[in-house]
């Protein structure tokens, strides 16, 4: 049981980052690929019926935490407590923002919410890739369990490091760029004219700086953490995830060459869920990795509830699980085609 939630949770997490991924990219990207107002309703429109859905995939994966693991939940809410602060904000100034940015038929009231919306989408996908960069390399975790982390130090490795230092910059940026690449697909599948040309024409050049990335953090993590490696061999289900995200970041270029955007698109979802899932089989059991020594490690064994709590939830989950996968695809089926935007006064 203890496992099977393991992956529940992983699952849960990397649904997260495939589905509120894309918005987060036509965030970063609607002030470059739309140049007008009408454009960036359009881009609004694209992802408008699906954004705040694709949030409640964030709520699923933490409830699902705090019902398993509650430990690895309390420890992190405590160490990253600055880091959750501002994650917190930056998603409600982009909720605030596509809801605000069309109320008044003003263009400084559109551009200052128009540079929110961006700004926010961009800080969400650093602090989240630097997350997962600290829980690959570790954190100061102690005998009590918590820990507590300035949000940078000297940007130097060791057993007090901050939230931030080379590896977790280098895990955002690297984190940025690909939702940005997949937001660019998902623009470009979705949208017609200008908005989509754009879209295309930046598509290559992001996943060409994704593959340069990737090769760079897979380095840069054997070198911080080089158990994720040696661990592989004896990861079955990692072997799996990396043929999946390997066969995906070769969808993504197919798609690009022939021009079928869906396909892309799909791939480039398939690349991050892929990623994500051999980087959780090459760390179980560890959730939170200690760099004061493994005997502080927080793991699946030591921090979850017990097993009647665990099968408990797994008889609620199989019931909320497949509700969510069914609204998300009736989502998409009903908004399915290209996106035009609203007239004045209607929606986004």
């Amino acid at each position: 049981m203890h496992e099977l939630w393991f992956w529940l949770v992983a699952v849960m997490i990397a649904i997260y980052v495939v589905m509120d991924g894309f918005d987060f990219g036509a965030g970063i990207l609607h002030l470059v690929v739309a140049k007008t107002n009408e454009e960036r309703r359009e881009v609004l429109g694209a992802i408008g019926p699906l954004w705040d859905g694709n949030e409640v995939w964030l709520l699923a994966g933490g409830g699902s935490m705090f019902l398993a693991f509650p430990k690895v939940l309390a420890s992190g809410f405590s160490g990253f407590y600055l880091a959750i602060w501002l994650v917190v904000w930056c998603l409600m100034l982009r909720g605030i923002s596509i809801e605000f940015r069309s109320h008044l038929e003003d263009g400084l009231w559109r551009r200052f919410w128009d540079g929110t919306f961006a700004l926010s989408s961009l800080l969400l996908p650093i602090l989240f890739g630097a997350a997962l960069g600290n829980v690959l390399r570790g954190v100061p975790v102690d005998g009590s369990g918590f820990f507590e982390m300035a949000l940078w130090t000297n940007f130097r490795q060791g057993p007090q490091p901050g939230i931030l230092d080379w590896y977790t910059v280098l895990i955002g940026v690297f984190a940025l760029v690909t939702v940005t690449a997949h937001g660019a697909l998902f623009l470009a599948w979705k949208t017609d004219g200008p908005v989509h040309d754009r879209s295309r024409g930046l598509g290559m050049k992001l996943w060409g700086a994704v593959l340069v990335l990737w090769i760079l953090s897979s380095y840069a993590t054997s070198v911080v953490n080089p158990g994720i490696f040696h661990r592989l061999p004896q990861a079955p289900l990692g072997w799996v995830a990396s043929l999946v995200f390997l066969a995906g970041l070769a969808l993504v270029f197919i798609g690009l060459k022939r021009e079928r955007f869906l396909l892309a698109f799909l791939g480039s979802g398939a690349f991050i869920l892929g990623l994500l899932a051999a980087s959780a089989a090459c760390v179980y059991p560890v959730m939170l990795k200690s760099t004061l020594g493994p005997q502080f490690d927080l793991t699946a064994l030591n921090a979850s509830v017990g097993v009647h709590g665990l099968r408990t939830g797994l008889a609620w989950w199989l019931i909320g699980f497949p509700i969510a996968i069914a609204y998300v695809a009736f989502l998409f089926r009903f908004h399915r085609g290209k996106v035009k935007a609203a007239a004045e006064g209607e929606g986004y």
